[in-house]
């Protein structure tokens, strides 16, 4: 049996997953606002996985080295923990959520004092075999032929 049985499912794994084959991985609390690491994970939905590294690898953007590694731990439970090829790999879901805001204070002029807010995320990436994720192939092949 080339996959290990489940005997207890958690239930983050069911509300991502379900039934199907594949894996996660979450990063939390990354100092990183949620609008500027979306734009990151937009670029590589639905991607494949090595697709996905070399153009994180790349990007100018600060949030693309955190996405980066919890791509690289999300592969690494589905090969492990799953017994899934990295090859046929695929960016099925990736979301990201807020996390607590951190208050800070800048003092200003005349006493006055403006508060600065200091967001944090939440990173969830999902990697699923290319026949598991229904559509998930389908964005890609579609610019390769243009």
């Amino acid at each position: 049996m080339s996959v290990m049985e489940r005997k207890s499912v958690s239930a983050r794994r069911i509300s991502l997953l379900g039934d199907e084959p594949g894996a996660f991985a979450v990063a939390r609390f990354v100092r990183v606002t949620p609008m500027k690491a979306r734009r990151v994970v937009d670029m590589v939905r639905g991607k494949r996985v090595d697709d996905a590294l070399a153009l994180l690898r790349f990007a100018p953007q600060a949030a693309a080295e955190t996405v980066s590694k919890v791509l690289e731990s999300a592969v690494a439970n589905a090969t492990t923990g799953e017994g899934l090829g990295r090859a046929d790999l695929v960016i099925s879901k990736a979301l990201v959520d807020e996390g607590p805001t951190l208050k800070r204070f800048r003092p200003r002029a005349q006493g006055r004092a403006f508060r600065i807010d200091k967001r944090t995320s939440h990173i969830t990436l999902v990697v699923q075999p290319v026949n598991g994720s229904p559509g998930a192939g389908t964005s890609q092949s579609k610019g390769r032929n243009r």
